[in-house]
């Protein structure tokens, strides 16, 4: 394994491979350090194709060794084209990633393999997180499939099909009278007193990491070639960062050629900070979510002022999308390569047609977007296509109806 210490983003002071949350010196976030010159020797191309189907085909690149039994592995989840969605936006290239394949229909079942990994090298029965729903299910189900225990803190109004989604596996679902935000401090709270592995809390440094093997992911299945832009969800901003960081290793340790990919970030209007803060120059101040992207729905977000700069540092760019328009894009999606995301989706694809409509992505482009969640997730938000024609038990009526003449 060729992480060798855990390492403050602010003070840059270095600490053990441990459940450590934050800084104890200035409470930044710690960030792994790893060999690099051991991964040079260690890693290429053909190296990661003889790996497994899954997101250790790069363990190398990740802060944990992985299991020695690797039971329900996520990732390398399909990139398909989408050309009838390309001329609807306007870029040369369109391409999706789709970690609806994952799993629990998300990507985060990649971030909960990697911080469970860690968990499980540490000895930790409990499994644990604060949610806005996706996460909650992969931690349920991570849980289940390698014999621990789950407890999950989510607001109480949460989507009923999430909710069911991880109450399947048998986890403790804790619904908070309160936000996301609220679970969240719950959760830190919570981690002084049980040992629990909170993943998104003392195991942050770990999983956070998994969200680089989407770049390697993309890369790799674009033949070693990098997109010019990608296009992704913000809520906490990890994610974002995460994938910029994971191109710019595939550059530093020589798999790659080029430049990294402009980041291309949306939010929903109704929870927009890190978007509002982008466009103002500014800090990421905190805001009361008023969104129906739920998944999204982040008032503070802890790694938000690092997305902001991930855009500036990509040349890239971070848009807020109407409410109004999260729906239509969700549809646009599905109704031009048969693909099915939840609202986060809906929001990158709101994000993707601004950032055309503002000339910062074209018909020069090969871009790709992450589609992060499944639309079955979230099905009422298009409840409104539902529009059956009821008709009875006869083909001749059918056909009538079809002004067919029989």
């Amino acid at each position: 394994m060729p992480a060798t210490a855990l390492r403050c983003r602010i003070c840059e002071t270095e600490f053990p491979l441990d459940p450590i949350g934050v800084c104890a010196r200035c409470f930044g976030p710690l960030e792994p350090v790893y060999d690099r010159e051991e991964q040079r020797r260690t890693v290429s191309r053909e190296s990661i194709a003889a790996g497994p189907p899954s997101l250790w085909r790069y363990a190398q690149l990740l802060p944990v060794a992985p299991p020695a039994e690797q039971r329900l592995p996520p990732g390398f989840t399909p990139l398909v084209s989408a050309p009838r969605l390309a001329t609807a936006v306007g870029v040369r290239e369109l391409w999706l990633k789709l970690d609806t394949a994952n799993p629990t229909h998300s990507f985060k079942d990649r971030v909960v393999a990697v911080a469970c990994a860690k968990a499980l090298e540490l000895g930790r029965t409990t499994l644990s997180c604060s949610s806005t729903g996706n996460l909650a299910n992969a931690v349920a189900a991570r849980a289940a499939a390698e014999g621990m225990e789950a407890a999950v803190l989510v607001p109480a109004d949460l989507e009923p099909e999430k909710l069911i989604a991880t109450a399947v596996y048998g986890a403790t679902i804790f619904a908070v009278q309160g936000s996301y935000d609220d679970c969240s401090r719950l959760s830190v709270e919570l981690s002084f007193e049980l040992d629990w592995a909170f993943v998104n809390v003392g195991l942050r440094a770990y999983y956070a990491e998994g969200s680089k093997t989407l770049a390697f992911e993309i890369a790799e299945q674009l033949g070693w070639e990098l997109p010019d832009a990608v296009v992704a969800p913000i809520a906490s901003g990890a994610m974002f960062s995460k994938v910029h960081r994971g191109f710019g290793e595939l550059l530093e340790l020589g798999l790659v050629e080029g430049t990294t990919p402009r980041l291309v970030g949306g939010q929903a209007e109704g929870c927009s900070p890190v978007a509002r803060a982008f466009h103002d120059g500014g800090r990421v101040k905190p805001v009361r979510p008023n969104t129906i992207a739920r998944s999204l729905a982040i008032g503070s977000p802890a790694d938000g002022d690092l997305a902001v700069a991930t855009a500036n540092a990509s040349r890239g760019t971070i848009h807020a999308v109407a409410e109004n328009e999260i729906a239509d894009n969700i549809k646009l999606l599905a109704e031009t390569t048969g693909v099915f995301g939840e609202t986060a989706p809906g929001v990158s694809l709101g994000a993707l047609r601004e950032a055309v409509r503002r000339g910062e992505l074209g018909e020069d482009d090969r871009v790709v977007l992450l589609v992060t969640g499944d639309g079955l997730k979230t099905p009422a938000l298009v409840a409104d296509r539902l529009d059956p024609v009821l008709v009875e038990a006869d083909a001749d009526l059918i056909l009538e109806r079809l002004g067919v003449s029989v």
